[in-house]
């Protein structure tokens, strides 16, 4: 890495959505161009494992973690709590998730997704890895299952794409949690976005793209990519009043203490 670069990592995104797929290779080049030398992809769809996990095995730079969307635990299996912790004997798999509450366009299925939210909670809990939470439109009741699995025995999570109100933030900080930054902190007109992460502890925020989606200015509209998160670094990095360099060095200490699988591997390299 050129000593003038950001150390940079990618907490998030999907590399095998077709909007990605087939482009590893040049996607990874681009990225460790930026300074993003590291990446986690997520599974949504369990039975997409075996892909992702290719993948993450076929380059370095590339960790993964699995779980159900919630906004497709209706059209999915239920996962099982043993299942995902036999996933997570992979040396690469770093996260248990993304799972979460999706009451914006899939209202219907909020029991379904409350009762897989809660196995993915147990499965973190029995593997020690994070929970990757995705929360859009569900603040109250995200906030009353994490309290209820916290109040059951600990874990560690980060609040994915973090844009719900500062109720949740406060909420989710309050129990040890990590807030994630994506391109929409980055929008012009995201302030009240900025403003929660502004008053989070700088230990408690990663970075991450969501790629193929959310890019940041100047992409917005168009396809993410891990190399982007560049992009958010350099316009939030005045928020907290830091550098780029020491923004990144920050963010990326923050996520090697939330993902020690990814870390210690960084260290072997």
């Amino acid at each position: 890495m050129s000593p003038t670069l950001p150390d940079l990592v990618d907490s998030h995104c999907h590399l095998d959505f077709p909007d990605l797929i087939g482009e590893t290779a040049e996607i990874i080049a681009r990225a460790r161009a930026a300074g993003v030398n590291r990446m986690v992809t997520i599974c949504t769809r369990l039975k997409n494992e075996p892909k992702v996990r290719t993948l993450a095995e076929a380059h370095p730079e590339v960790f993964y973690a699995a779980g159900t969307h919630p906004m497709s635990a209706h059209e999915e299996p239920l996962a099982t709590v043993e299942e995902l912790v036999a996933l997570a004997r992979h040396p690469k798999f770093v996260g248990i998730g993304e799972t979460g509450l999706d009451y914006h366009y899939t209202a219907d299925s909020k029991s379904i997704q409350q009762t897989s939210l809660r196995l993915h909670i147990e499965a973190a809990q029995e593997t020690g890895l994070p929970l990757i939470i995705h929360s859009r439109d569900a603040d109250a009741d995200m906030e009353a299952i994490l309290a209820e699995g916290i109040a059951r025995r600990p874990y560690s999570c980060v609040m994915h794409c973090f844009s719900s109100g500062p109720r949740l933030a406060e909420a989710a900080l309050e129990m040890g949690f990590t807030l994630s930054i994506s391109g929409i902190a980055a929008f012009p007109k995201s302030q009240d976005l900025r403003d929660i992460f502004a008053k989070a502890p700088l230990d408690r925020l990663i970075l991450e793209t969501d790629s193929p989606y959310l890019a940041p200015p100047p992409y917005r509209g168009k396809r993410n990519e891990p190399a982007y998160v560049a992009y958010t670094a350099r316009a939030l990095a005045p928020v907290f009043g830091l550098t780029l360099e020491a923004f990144a060095a920050q963010t990326t200490a923050n996520f090697d203490r939330l993902f020690p699988r990814a870390a210690r591997a960084a260290k072997a390299a």
